[in-house]
């Protein structure tokens, strides 16, 4: 194959042109994964990593794994683009991801948790606990965890229970002394309690399942407990609304929020080591699994979990909290903020996230325009955003509101994983007398963008902001972003128009600058590829978050056919094969995972010598971001910003300590020679920047 690849083919064998996307989504766990494994970091922080790819892998057996088994149930005989049928790609995925999770448990079980121990957070079995501490959990558990614990026997009167999906759960089987039957009864583990419970002032802790299990006796009184194993399961949880006969979009949301499906398919059961054969049996049959979707942990179920001990107020062992710095364009300070509508009068200003703090610029643009008497509309989309009580800008809108402006919220209630808290912020808006809109049918509403509209006497003039994240606070010290803040009046022209679209009859056609999906983002862009590919000296640098597309990866390759450098910097899945003769052997792939999590997509077309046209927005080059959702790309133009955007990707591009490189048959780590880490420099140039504003 390797020899077929390195010749020019004029139609080159489907599985040697794309990788596959499930496979590649494992891939970055795994990249995941060796940060965890990295014992530089603190104890909490390699905790911190093995906590996203437990909950990554958790999302991927709900969303793409259950699609996978869909198809194999309907009798799918296609393959996707790299050649793999679905039969195959679960066979595949079940053997890698078989792999992360022995590595996973392994360096949790091997060197973070002892870490975790010397540093003054012992995870303790209950069998270690002396005395005087069991009373003090049992007493705990007397008091707060027996109270909401309802046991489920199994017997011909007690049908198998339904086991949610996620949830853990103690399998125990019981004796009757009289009779001496055996029973089979699960104990669900209570989710809304402490996965780890504190004991002895706080330096140790025990497990919630254990101190469950060590009580089973207040459960089956007069029983014998014969013996108990964890278990977990994970169930299909992708959530389809039919929008063309739903009448009402929140109540139908909210109706199968509350009951996702009467029964969602099981796809994953993990079981404790010292379950035996007979129990493991019994859970696949009883959860129609086959022993494929059976998985064996030798070690800690779900850790995921393990996010709750980076809350421990332990700060000797984290990193030191970065909280980013007002940029200087705005000026000002966190107790003196500058009006940013005048500064945005005399230009332009580029934010990225998390250096650059997210309350005091784009959170105080819609705090200051609600509170500013000339401002009379003001327009956002809410695509995630933190829960109810806790979204700074979502009360800035109520608050505006309740002030007599216009107000309109576009809230896409269909985000997963975000779909309670969004109608929780729809319910909040539309009692505040916010005008609340649901999107287009048919489409996630995935644009991130603000428009201020303000009277300024002799015009009305309008603000904006566009944007790669989310309105979180939370995830905005977290993410990394970018976004920008204009009063260009054929920019703020076309998000006016854009959001006339997704509330009104607007056919949304004839924007000046931005470039909108569905529609004509994908054409577009397929011709700013193209035109670099005939271009002299043609040169392409893009950072995205996922590159799946088809069209887009052959219009790379023909660009890259053609003569045209390509740089992709892909912090997830990417189905490109970078480096193969005759195809992509201009295209060089890297991926940049570490502290902040790389999320901003910003797209640079043009040589240095030629000049560079640079693109920021929401849209991953995915089939879902181009086809359907509604996505906003943007210009950015002025020789201040992109010298930043310049900066960003370069920096990215020289990282040799967190930068993974894609070569033809994998992903491989850079080999560290300068030292060079990409967030590490970028804190420094921020704080330079803070100096230099000061």
């Amino acid at each position: 194959m390797a020899e077929l690849v390195a010749r020019r083919l004029e139609a080159p064998a489907v599985d040697a042109r794309y990788l596959n996307r499930e496979l590649s989504q494992l891939d970055y766990y795994a990249r995941v994964l060796a940060c965890a494994e990295e014992d530089s970091r603190s104890a909490l922080d390699q905790a911190r990593f093995l906590a996203i790819v437990s909950q990554g892998l958790d999302e991927f057996f709900q969303i793409r794994v259950s699609g996978l088994r869909e198809q194999l149930k309907a009798g799918v005989l296609g393959t996707s683009p790299d050649g793999m049928s679905p039969r195959a790609q679960l066979e595949t995925i079940r053997a890698q991801a078989q792999d992360l999770v022995a590595r996973q448990t392994h360096v949790f079980e091997k060197r973070v948790r002892p870490r975790l121990g010397s540093a003054g957070i012992e995870i303790t079995d209950w069998a270690d606990l002396k005395k005087p501490e069991r009373e003090e959990l049992t007493a705990l558990f007397e008091e707060r965890v027996f109270p909401v614990l309802t046991p489920l026997s199994v017997d011909p009167a007690h049908p198998f229970p339904h086991i949610s999906d996620l949830s853990l759960n103690l399998a125990v089987v019981v004796r009757d002394p009289s009779s001496g039957a055996k029973r089979f009864a699960r104990v669900k583990v209570p989710s809304l309690l402490p996965r780890f419970v504190e004991v002895g002032g706080g330096r140790r802790v025990v497990l919630l399942e254990q101190l469950v299990a060590a009580n089973l006796g207040h459960l089956f009184a007069g029983m014998k407990i014969v013996e108990h194993h964890p278990f977990r399961v994970t169930r299909d949880a992708d959530v389809e609304v039919e929008v063309d006969e739903a009448g009402d979009l929140l109540v139908t949301l909210e109706t199968l929020l509350r009951a996702r499906r009467p029964a969602p398919e099981a796809v994953r059961l993990e079981v404790a080591t010292s379950m035996p054969q007979r129990l493991r049996t019994m859970l696949m049959r009883e959860l129609r699994l086959a022993q494929d979707d059976l998985y064996v942990i030798d070690g800690l179920l779900d850790l995921g979990a393990l996010w709750s001990l980076t809350a421990l107020k332990r700060p000797a062992l984290r990193e030191e909290r970065w909280v980013g710095i007002t940029p200087p364009e705005l000026g000002g300070s966190v107790a003196e903020p500058i009006e940013i509508i005048s500064s945005l009068r005399k230009h332009d200003v580029l934010v990225h996230h998390p250096y650059d703090r997210f309350s005091t610029s784009v959170e105080a643009f819609v705090d200051q325009a609600a509170d500013d008497p000339d401002v009379l509309a003001i327009k956002q989309t809410i695509y995630r955003t933190s829960d109810e009580g806790e979204a700074p800008i979502v009360r800035s809108l109520v608050r505006a509101a309740e002030t007599g402006k216009e107000v309109v919220a576009l809230v896409e209630l269909t985000a997963r994983g975000d779909e309670e808290a969004n109608i929780a912020w729809a319910r909040t808006l539309e009692k505040a007398g916010v005008h609340v809109v649901y999107g287009v049918v048919g489409l996630k509403t995935h644009a991130k963008t603000v428009l201020v509209v303000r009277n300024e006497g002799d015009a009305i003039r309008r603000y904006c902001h566009i944007g790669t994240g989310n309105y979180n606070p939370a995830t905005a010290t977290v993410y990394e972003d970018v976004g920008l803040l204009s009063a260009d009046p054929a920019l703020t022209a076309d998000v006016a128009d854009l959001f006339n679209h997704l509330t009104g009859y607007s056919n949304g056609n004839g924007y000046r600058k931005i470039l909108v999906a569905p529609g004509a983002l994908r054409a577009q862009m397929l011709e700013l590829i193209r035109a670099e590919g005939q271009a002299p000296e043609g040169r392409i640098v893009m950072k995205m978050n996922n590159l799946v597309d088809s069209e887009m990866i052959d219009a790379l390759y023909a660009a890259s056919d053609a003569g045209a450098e390509i740089d992709l910097i892909v912090r997830g899945m990417c189905c490109l094969r970078p480096g193969v003769e005759g195809l992509s052997e201009r295209i060089r792939v890297r991926s940049i995972v570490g502290r902040f999590l790389e999320h901003s997509r910003i797209f640079r077309f043009g040589s240095d010598e030629r000049g560079a046209r640079y693109y920021i927005g929401s849209a991953d080059l995915m089939p879902r971001n181009l086809d359907q959702r509604v996505e906003c790309v943007a210009p950015v133009a002025g020789a201040a910003l992109t010298e930043r955007l310049e900066t960003i990707l370069g920096v990215a591009l020289a990282d040799d300590v967190l930068a993974w490189e894609l070569r033809p048959d994998g992903w491989r780590k850079v080999r560290t020679k300068a030292g060079f880490n990409a967030q590490d420099r970028l804190l420094e140039l921020a704080t330079q920047r803070a100096s230099a504003g000061a």
